[in-house]
């Protein structure tokens, strides 16, 4: 009797302060109303709360306390890929298309993909950020395929040439970029551009001398000098020394020798075309000493003529 008393009182309280609201002019809004009903019913006794209520109630707390001590940790994502994983939606498939220097080990060890990986919890914009991490990565399209199917979409970049620098060698795309560390002989028919600088101007430096493509086709290396002129490393060893300006004067210039004389067929050791008004030919070691064996051998014999005058 003493509890329905105490109820009737809140109920009329609470009545009594929608009265007052209403007195002062000031409307409560619908859901505010809706929640001040069910309080006043509540405490009334007209609306009971189901038996297990309190067990409910404390088993949502208890589930609300250890996922938010799970989002502190940052186990959120581990227990998500756990849960639906065991339900079916694990990651059984994989399917990779346009790779051809990146390998699917690379692709699986990048984005995490161990088998226990859920394709609900799987952010296909996180994944492909990993992925165009990858040094050959161009450009990259990940789509989720339900229940278990990952499609993976490569781009990726094309190596134009080997840049030497120091004692490094990586390859390069056309503009300069560096892709990865050479690690094998595969591209060893690429052109090599060697010294500082060399990377950034070798598509430039290379589709100048494409008008001499006899020329350019015995050329082994490309080598940039104090970032400013190149050296010419032939397929016989011979060195080209090109000026810093006027390159294609200096290339007129060794195609007419080679034309006429087969220069670069020579017992020479290097071409010099730096200057306008002269080339110099520097001969082997070996052929140096012959010369100066003739020189003084044809020398001694105008002195003996000399003498037997």
């Amino acid at each position: 009797m003493y509890a329905l008393k105490d109820r009737g009182q809140a109920y009329s309280g609470l009545a009594a302060l929608g009265a007052v609201e209403r007195d002062k002019g000031g409307v409560l809004p619908r859901p505010m109303r809706r929640v001040v009903r069910f309080v006043g019913s509540l405490a009334s006794g007209r609306v009971g709360l189901p038996r297990f209520a309190g067990a409910v109630a404390l088993v949502a707390l208890f589930g609300a306390t250890g996922f938010y001590g799970m989002a502190l940790g940052g186990h959120t994502r581990e227990f998500a890929e756990a849960t639906t994983s065991a339900i079916g939606f694990s990651i059984s498939n994989v399917k990779v298309s346009g790779n051809s220097q990146t390998s699917e080990i690379d692709i699986l060890q990048q984005l995490g993909l161990d088998g226990a990986a859920s394709v609900i919890a799987l952010s296909a914009a996180e994944a492909r950020e990993k992925l165009m991490a990858l040094p050959w990565i161009q450009d990259a399209e990940v789509r989720k395929v339900y229940p278990d199917t990952v499609e993976i979409k490569l781009s990726e970049k094309k190596a134009y040439g080997i840049w030497q620098h120091d004692d490094d060698l990586s390859l390069i795309e056309r503009d300069g970029k560096v892709i990865a560390p050479l690690r094998d002989n595969k591209f060893a028919s690429l052109p090599l551009f060697v010294g500082d600088k060399a990377e950034a101007n070798a598509a430039d430096f290379a589709d100048e001398l494409a008008n001499w493509p006899e020329l350019q086709s015995r050329i082994k290396a490309y080598i940039c000098i104090g970032g400013r002129r190149w050296d010419l490393r032939m397929d016989n060893g011979v060195v080209v020394r090109l000026p810093e300006e006027n390159v294609a004067r200096a290339m007129h210039e060794l195609s007419v020798l080679e034309a006429e004389q087969q220069v670069l067929e020579r017992d020479i050791q290097s071409v010099d075309l730096r200057l306008a008004d002269r080339t110099t030919i520097e001969l082997t070691p070996e052929a140096a000493a012959r010369r100066d064996k003739l020189v003084a051998d044809r020398a001694k014999t105008i002195k003996q003529a000399e003498k037997n005058i």
